[in-house]
C-alpha cells in the first residue's frame, strides 16, 4: 500500500498557515510583553519607551520589574513571600483543584456518552456544548444568584427547614471552585469522550471473561487506554484556569485574588505596565511547563506503533 505523498509546496502551506498564526497572535504579543517588562516608565504615561541607549550603545533593562515579584519592595516579608508569589501559588492551587474536580465529574459523563447508542450521542454532546451558546458573563452571574445569601440554594434549604439562617457560599473558596468547575467542565468532557469513544470495549468483555471485577477492569483497562484524553482534558482545564480573571472577580472574595486579577490591577489601577507585563511573562512561563507535558504525551500517543 502506497502512502499519500503531499507535494512540497502544499506541505509548506499546511505547515506555514498555523505557524504564521502562532507567530502573529502568540509570539508577537509575547515579545511586546517581554519588551515592556524591561522598560522603566518613570513618571511617563507610555510604556513603549526605548530600552536602547544610543549614546552608550547599551541596553537599559529594568530587572526590578521581575525582582519585585520575588522580593518585597519595602524589604519586609523576605524572598519568595510577596503578594505576587501568593497570587501565583493560589492560582496554581485553584487551577489544580478545578482540573481534578472536572476530571472526577467529567469522566463518568464522558464514559456514559461513549457507551450510549450511536443515535443518542449527538444529543448528549449537544447538551454538553449547550452552555457555550450562552454568554460567559451571564453564566457566571447566574451562579451569583444561586450562591448568594438570599439565593436559590439558601432559600430552598431554609424552606425545607434544614437551616435557620443563610450559609455563606458566595465570595468563598466554594463559590470559586463551583464557578470554575462549571465553566471548564466541557473542556474535560469533550477530549475524554473523543478518546473513550474510540476504545474497543471488547477488551472489557475479555477482562470479565478472565474473572476480573468491573472496577478492576475499569482501572486496569479503561483508565490506561484513556490516558491521552485525561492528559488533554487536564491541560485544557488547568492552563486557562491559571490566568482566570472574570470568575475570581465576580465569585471570589478579597482573599481569593488570583494572578489574573493582580495583573489587571497593576496595569489599569496602578498604571504600572512594566510590572504587569513581567507578571504576565512569569505566568506564561508557568503555563509553558504543562504545555510541554501535554505536547509530549500527545506526541507519543500520535506515533505509530509497530
Amino acid at each position: 500500500m502506497t502512502k499519500l505523498q503531499i507535494p512540497m509546496p502544499g506541505k509548506r502551506f499546511v505547515i506555514g498557515v498555523p505557524f504564521s498564526w502562532l507567530v502573529m497572535f502568540f509570539l508577537m504579543p509575547f515579545l511586546i510583553l517581554l519588551y515592556i517588562s524591561f522598560v522603566d516608565m518613570g513618571n511617563d504615561i507610555t510604556p513603549f519607551k526605548p530600552i536602547w541607549d544610543s549614546t552608550t550603545g547599551l541596553l537599559k533593562l529594568k530587572y526590578e520589574n521581575y525582582w519585585t515579584i520575588f522580593r518585597a519592595e519595602d524589604g519586609g516579608g523576605g524572598m519568595f513571600q510577596t503578594i505576587y508569589i501568593e497570587a501565583y501559588v493560589r492560582s496554581l492551587a485553584y487551577a489544580l483543584a478545578t482540573a481534578v474536580l472536572c476530571l472526577l465529574i467529567g469522566y463518568p459523563f464522558s464514559y456514559f456518552i461513549a457507551r450510549s447508542p450511536a443515535s443518542v450521542r449527538p444529543a448528549l454532546l449537544m447538551m454538553v456544548m449547550l452552555p457555550f451558546w450562552t454568554s460567559f458573563l451571564l453564566r457566571v452571574y447566574a451562579w451569583k444568584g444561586i450562591l448568594a445569601d438570599q439565593g436559590v440554594i439558601n432559600q430552598v434549604l431554609m424552606g425545607l427547614g434544614l437551616i435557620s439562617e443563610p450559609i455563606q457560599m458566595l465570595y468563598t473558596n466554594v463559590s470559586m471552585l463551583v464557578g470554575m468547575t462549571y465553566v471548564y467542565l466541557p473542556f474535560m468532557v469533550l477530549p475524554l469522550y473523543a478518546n473513550l469513544v474510540k476504545m474497543d470495549f471488547r477488551l472489557l468483555e475479555a477482562a470479565y471473561d478472565l474473572g476480573t471485577t468491573p472496577f478492576k477492569a475499569f482501572w486496569l483497562v479503561t483508565v490506561p487506554l484513556s490516558k491521552a484524553g485525561i492528559i488533554a482534558g487536564f491541560m485544557l482545564v488547568f492552563i486557562p484556569c491559571v490566568g482566570e480573571f472574570v470568575i475570581p472577580s465576580l465569585l471570589g472574595g478579597p482573599e481569593n485574588i488570583m494572578i489574573g486579577r493582580v495583573v489587571w490591577d497593576e496595569m489599569f489601577t496602578s498604571n504600572n505596565w512594566p510590572r504587569a507585563s513581567a507578571l504576565a511573562v512569569v505566568m506564561i512561563g508557568l503555563i509553558v511547563v504543562p504545555l510541554a507535558i501535554y505536547y509530549h504525551y500527545t506526541g507519543d500517543a500520535a506515533e505509530p506503533r509497530h
